[in-house]
């Protein structure tokens, strides 16, 4: 089950845990329950300090983890945790087992602070990226305050129980019984909708602060590249985005990052994120911007928490998401059979017939994915050929659960209320229109730049939504710059966008150095 390598890592790992802990392990005959069986009693045959024992519990197969002094288990994983999810385990045990947290102070108080009993249930799947993060911060909540519960749950696994609670897509929270969030959530984002007071106070500490020189907006490979180039020439950088990654976060496969033959997404954020740090970044997550306005010498960002910063001079690095269809249902049953993600909520459609809408790299891809646990993929494709590459092409085509049909204009998302049944489609070559029976439909139609805050402001924009900029990065506003898939560089590439991104940066350094720098406040006080 684990090889030679991984117990090598574990045995390390497993070397921090200073006081005892216990497995509690509700297994079955079942393949999977013989597996978690197995997954246990190895990690307590490698530590003295964790022993292994029955649990009585209604999701079989499930293990809980407590530590020395609880008064019953609040961490729970109802499956395998092994794939993406077995770094959520190793980090389960070393908090029971008494080794620190990396949060920071402040959020871990914020944590103990929480009032009621907090019951989450989070559904997965295994081969998904941004569960883990979810999981993991969950975990950690009831690590640290008694009131709070965690159970990790594989949808895959619990079929029956996916279906009654409706989850067609990934991760999937749901507190006291109620859904919660869905997709992908951060620590902080889940305080802050548990402590409303908490995220004011955050929102009025960031308005007081003093200007940047620097101020980029946005955490994908344009931001990253653009925050570390501007704080290397020693001047005052923030770094203002959502989260950090952007779409990389959702990429599961990268073999074009040029002298990195192959890496995956969440992998390739953690490095940038890190490489971010190792400067004088003032990182700012888990904050939206919603406008942009220039007065003063200063570019002001309002943020939706209602926190504004001011910069001389602004790289926006906004980046871009999935476009949508933009027909009638999607809306109405996104999360319940229309999906963006195949990596993410592809298991929660084991057996089932699905649609793929987009025949280019991203949707041959997903085609070929799904192919492996769907009973059948039909790709939709606007055009009269596929934009995939050959290579692509070919391996859908030699699969035998995959359908292409091209010329085909989607017209309509059908469900029953609770979930898709069905996807129409134009023939537009005849006219003629088709209905497919199916349970999921997965969008891959390109992306779409995240803009719309910017419409108000007077930056300029293409006919597309796409920050004009020139070979500099420059916009029509003097100190604003743009890097990445926000801006009308032809060609989205990660390789292109940390080149832009070095590019604005640089640019906004010799905008600063050309320009005179405004007369503050306590400047003019001082003189006076």
């Amino acid at each position: 089950m684990l090889d030679a390598n991984i117990l090598k890592q574990l045995d390390a790992y497993l070397g921090y845990i200073k006081q005892p802990i216990t497995l509690h392990l509700a297994a079955d005959d079942s393949a999977k329950g013989q597996e978690l069986s197995n997954l246990a009693n190895t990690l307590a045959q490698r530590s003295a300090l964790i022993s292994v024992e029955n649990w009585e519990n209604d999701r079989r197969p499930a293990m809980a983890i407590s530590a020395q002094g609880d008064k019953a288990p609040r961490v729970v994983f109802a499956g395998v945790p092994m794939g993406h999810e077995f770094t959520s385990l190793i980090l389960a045990l070393l908090q029971a087992g008494g080794h620190p947290s990396k949060a920071s102070e402040q959020v871990q108080q914020q944590i103990k602070g929480l009032e009621g009993d907090l019951n989450f249930e989070i559904y997965i799947s295994l081969s998904c990226q941004n569960c883990p993060d979810l999981v993991q911060a969950l975990n950690l909540m009831a690590r640290l305050n008694p009131r709070v519960s965690a159970t990790m749950i594989d949808g895959a696994l619990f079929q029956q129980e996916v279906d009654q609670r409706q989850v067609m897509a990934v991760p999937a929270v749901f507190l006291n019984g109620e859904l919660f969030v869905q997709g992908r959530t951060e620590l902080e984002e889940i305080l802050a909708k548990l402590d409303t007071a908490g995220a004011e106070r955050a929102a009025a500490e960031l308005s007081e602060r003093e200007p940047y020189e620097v101020m980029v907006v946005g955490g994908g490979p344009a931001g990253a590249a653009a925050a570390i180039y501007a704080a290397r020439k020693g001047i005052r950088t923030a770094l203002v985005a959502e989260r950090f990654g952007g779409q990389v976060q959702e990429t599961m496969g990268i073999e074009n990052l040029i002298s990195v033959p192959y890496t995956e997404g969440p992998k390739l954020v953690s490095a940038m994120e890190q490489h971010v740090k190792d400067y004088e970044v003032d990182i700012i997550t888990h904050q939206r911007a919603a406008a942009m306005s220039s007065a003063d010498g200063y570019h002001s960002i309002e943020l939706e928490s209602g926190a504004t910063l001011k910069a001389r001079s602004v790289i926006l690095a906004t980046g871009a998401r999935w476009r949508e269809l933009n027909v009638p249902g999607e809306q109405e049953y996104r999360g319940k059979g229309v999906a963006y993600c195949p990596h993410c909520d592809g298991p929660l459609f084991k057996g089932k017939r699905v649609a793929v809408v987009g025949g280019g790299n991203s949707g041959i891809e997903a085609a070929i994915d799904l192919a492996g646990i769907v009973k059948e993929v039909t790709v939709l494709e606007f055009s009269d050929t596929l934009r995939a590459d050959q290579v692509l092409q070919d391996k859908a085509n030699s699969m035998g659960n995959i359908r292409i049909i091209k010329m085909a204009q989607t017209t309509e998302v059908e469900g029953d209320g609770q979930r898709v049944t069905a996807i129409n489609y134009i023939d537009r070559n005849s006219g003629d229109s088709h209905r497919i029976e199916l349970e999921g439909i997965f969008v891959q139609i390109g992306l779409i730049p995240n803009t719309e805050w910017l419409k108000q402001s007077e930056l300029a924009l293409t006919q597309h939504g796409e920050i004009q900029i020139d070979a500099k990065g420059a916009t029509n506003i003097a100190g604003v710059f743009g890097a990445g898939d926000a801006t009308n560089v032809p060609y989205k590439q990660i390789v292109i966008s940390m080149g832009a991104g070095a590019t604005a940066a640089l640019s906004a350094f010799d905008h600063l150095i050309r320009t005179p720098a405004p007369v503050t406040k306590a400047a003019e006080a001082a003189v006076a």
